[in-house]
Formats: C-alpha cells, sequence, structure tokens
C-alpha cells in the first residue's frame, strides 16, 4: 500500500469505530506520529491528507521545522520533554501534549512568559501507574489542573495517556474508558475563560480503534502509517 492509501484506510477505521460508538468520524483527529520520518515523507503524509503531526525528539523536529517540512498542517509535541529542551518547544508548536509533573509546567509557563506567547498543552496522565513510564498519577491530575488554568502563559485543552502495552486485543479499553472518565471530571471542573478543554488524546496504531470507542479525540498513529521503524541511527 502505498502511505496515502494506508492514511485513507485508518481514516475508514477511525470512521468505523466512530461509528459503532454512536459518534461522528469527524469527531476524531488522526495525527500521524512522525518520529524518524524524514521531512520528505512528512511532506507526502501532509499532502495524503494529514493535518496533523506528531514529534517525540526535539531535534529532530526542529531539523524538520528548519525543511518546511509541517507545512500545511498543525504541529504537537508527543514525547518526553526535557525541562531544558522547553525553550526549543514553547512558541514553536501548536500543541504540548506530553505535560506530566508541576516543574514541567512551570519551565512551559516561564518561557511562554518570555516569549510572550500562550501555551496549548495537554496534561500526560499515567494511567496504569507503571513506573517505568511519565505523567502525573491521576491522584495528582486536579492540582494540576487547578494550578495550568492558574497560568497566564499556558491553556489547558484536555488530558493525553499512553497506557500500558496491552497482551491481547481489547486490554486497554479500561485503561481508555478511565481516560475518558477523567477527561469529563476535569471539563467540569475548568470553568475559566482561559480553558478550553476538548482534547483527549489516546490511542496509537495497536489500538487507537478501542481508543475511538471509548471517547479519543485524538489518535496518534505512526506504525500503522509509516510502516515498521528503521532503527534509529540507520540510513533514512
Amino acid at each position: 500500500m502505498t502511505l496515502a492509501e494506508r492514511v485513507e484506510a485508518v481514516r475508514a477505521k477511525i470512521a468505523a469505530a466512530a461509528r459503532e460508538a454512536g459518534r461522528e468520524p469527524g469527531e476524531i483527529t488522526l495525527e500521524a506520529a512522525t518520529k524518524v520520518q524524514t521531512s520528505e515523507t512528512i511532506r507526502q503524509a501532509i499532502a495524503a491528507g494529514i493535518t496533523v503531526c506528531g514529534e517525540n525528539r526535539v531535534q529532530e523536529m526542529t531539523a524538520h521545522l528548519a525543511d518546511n517540512a509541517y507545512e500545511g498542517a498543525a504541529l504537537h509535541f508527543i514525547g518526553h520533554l526535557q525541562t531544558n529542551k522547553v525553550k526549543f518547544v514553547v512558541g514553536r508548536v501548536d500543541l504540548i501534549e506530553s505535560v506530566g509533573s508541576l516543574h514541567l509546567l512551570e519551565a512551559i509557563e516561564a518561557q511562554a512568559a518570555k516569549a510572550g506567547v500562550v501555551q496549548d498543552i495537554l496534561l500526560e496522565v499515567n494511567v496504569g501507574g507503571e513506573e517505568s513510564k511519565s505523567g502525573a498519577a491521576v491522584s495528582e491530575l486536579p492540582a494540576l489542573a487547578a494550578r495550568a488554568a492558574q497560568m497566564e502563559h499556558v491553556r489547558l485543552r484536555g488530558l493525553m495517556a499512553i497506557p500500558p502495552v496491552a497482551c491481547e486485543p481489547g486490554a486497554n479499553r479500561p485503561f481508555f474508558a478511565k481516560m475518558q472518565q477523567l477527561f469529563v471530571d476535569i471539563k467540569e471542573k475548568m470553568d475559566d475563560n482561559k480553558t478550553v478543554i476538548d482534547c483527549l488524546s489516546m490511542g496509537m496504531s495497536g489500538d487507537y480503534m478501542d481508543a475511538v470507542r471509548e471517547g479519543a479525540t485524538l489518535v496518534r498513529v505512526g506504525t500503522a502509517l509509516f510502516g515498521p521503524r528503521p532503527p534509529m541511527g540507520s540510513p533514512r
């Protein structure tokens, strides 16, 4: 299959899962996770209809920005973000999805204030309670969301999660359902004018249909669009 055909195939599966759940397919955005992809491949994906690209690594993102590779699409940062690299991301992406600590949140606020911008963010939730993963604990989420809502240069847009690796089909649905409930709860509590809670980012190549069935508004898909990723450092 060509890249354009794979984009269409993923969109069709998203639409089918949405209708199965009584949702409109237009409620869900397909985000291309472009980790280790070339600038040319990113351009091809956008030409095939991709409207949002998600980058994991600051260095790759910076190189692609220099190439104008994302022209015609929104850019999100979806990887683990170190505070010493916040200055390279704030104001350069439309959305930072991976804000999972107060320390990082405050660093983003400080950099956004310095740059004179308001940075849209999602709070990353460690919904499976895994020690190996970043993200705020479920118990920490209300306080973190309240703090974000107080900030002048950060706009909270919703939540993001990477559930545990599923051992069998459908195993992640309880985690997705839990995220949907957290999303609804946070949305009800955040009633200030600076906050627009409209994004629930969850689901990747192996489970995005289940994420859609449980309420995702944004799915981050890489392998299903681009095929298996080449090893890091290999010729591309």
